[in-house]
């Protein structure tokens, strides 16, 4: 059965792995290593593209990282139109990807309920 992948999909794909290591090489910011694009959106017309992005480190450092992303947007839609096939290269916005926190609280929030459980089975038996 083949899979039915739009374009956008696949552009989308493409821009995540270009970006991610764009951001690796070219961004002058010492955490930038610890930045991952965790997944990217392109509309229907290829104008606008959502990345979005986690950083371990501190939450000061989350927004210098997000300033400097930024600042860097211009940059780096310019290098990316330089392997793209495109029309017009989509414009970028960044948005910092709170999944992974939410999953961490959720998975801590998990763990305190199954030991308060575990407390109570061995208080009740």
């Amino acid at each position: 059965m083949a899979k039915n992948f739009t374009r956008s999909d696949r552009i989308a794909q493409q821009l995540q792995r270009d970006v991610a290591e764009l951001i690796r090489a070219e961004l002058d910011h010492p955490k930038a290593s610890l930045i991952t694009v965790t997944d990217v959106e392109v509309t229907r017309d290829y104008s606008h593209a959502k990345i979005f992005y986690t950083f371990l480190g501190t939450p000061e450092d989350t927004v210098a990282i997000g300033v400097k992303l930024e600042n860097a947007k211009g940059f780096l839609r310019s290098a990316l139109s330089k392997g793209f096939k495109l029309f017009k290269m989509p414009e970028l916005h960044f948005v910092y990807d709170h999944s992974v926190e939410n999953g961490m609280h959720l998975d801590n929030l998990i763990q305190q309920a199954v030991s308060s459980q575990a407390l109570d089975d061995e208080g009740n038996a």
